[in-house]
């Protein structure tokens, strides 16, 4: 990754491909869906797809995970799939990982579930929390938000760009930042030290997913 403005390339030094993060969002009212965010992501070159889906049933989400890593291996993208919360669903329908957040699952009995060959992801606010997740076996950590989002209700405050360069002088995981991060912010979250900008809104809240996706991915390669 470069010097020490651009992050420690912790994400490489891991074999973690995670610049560019989406994560999909459903709003029926705009007339989109899971598996469109998922074709745009895909289209226009994400690294990793988390499917998110905390209103769906547990049923609903393992067809859904099996369609969307469909999607991922038609596509002959080098693009990861993670399922986020769902530990059974990740496993059952074979995704390549599994993300966390601090109410979950315990990370270090997730690990004991998924084993070493899923990839284990961990939100965390706090370097307390980082190094926890680090000690937990976490393959990278979900910092955030880093700025206010409208994606969560119920979201922490903001921890800012001081913050996550506090995270990413506590640990050596791999760092996607997440909250609140477009094309407008995102060279500065790099600048912080992050390996990867996590994004929803930036996105699902464009007119053009797909032209929202390139433009993402065009910073993106610029700041790694």
């Amino acid at each position: 990754m470069g010097d020490g403005s651009k992050g420690r390339g912790a994400a490489g030094m891991l074999g973690l491909k995670l610049g560019l993060y989406i994560i999909t969002y459903e709003d029926p009212a705009m007339g989109y869906g899971h598996l469109d965010v998922a074709r745009a992501a895909l289209d226009g070159g994400a690294d990793a797809l988390q499917l998110r889906g905390k209103e769906i049933s547990g049923r609903d989400m393992y067809y859904l995970a099996l369609r969307m890593g469909e999607m991922v291996n038609d596509s002959g993208n080098r693009c990861l799939f993670f399922v986020n919360d769902r530990v059974d669903v990740a496993i059952a329908a074979r995704a390549d990982g599994v993300h966390l957040g601090q109410q979950d699952l315990p990370a270090s009995r997730a690990r004991s579930l998924t084993g070493e060959g899923m990839i284990l992801g961990i939100s965390a606010t706090t370097v307390e929390e980082a190094k926890r997740a680090r000690s937990d076996d976490a393959d990278y950590l979900g910092v955030g938000p880093v700025f206010a989002t409208p994606s969560k209700a119920d979201a922490v405050a903001p921890i800012g760009l001081e913050g996550l360069a506090r995270i990413r002088e506590s640990v050596e995981l791999p760092i996607v930042a997440i909250g609140g991060i477009d094309v407008e912010n995102a060279s500065s979250v790099f600048e912080a030290g992050a390996d990867g900008i996590a994004v929803i809104s930036a996105v699902t809240a464009a007119k053009d997913m797909l032209e929202a996706v390139r433009r993402l991915r065009s910073l993106v390669d610029a700041c790694l």
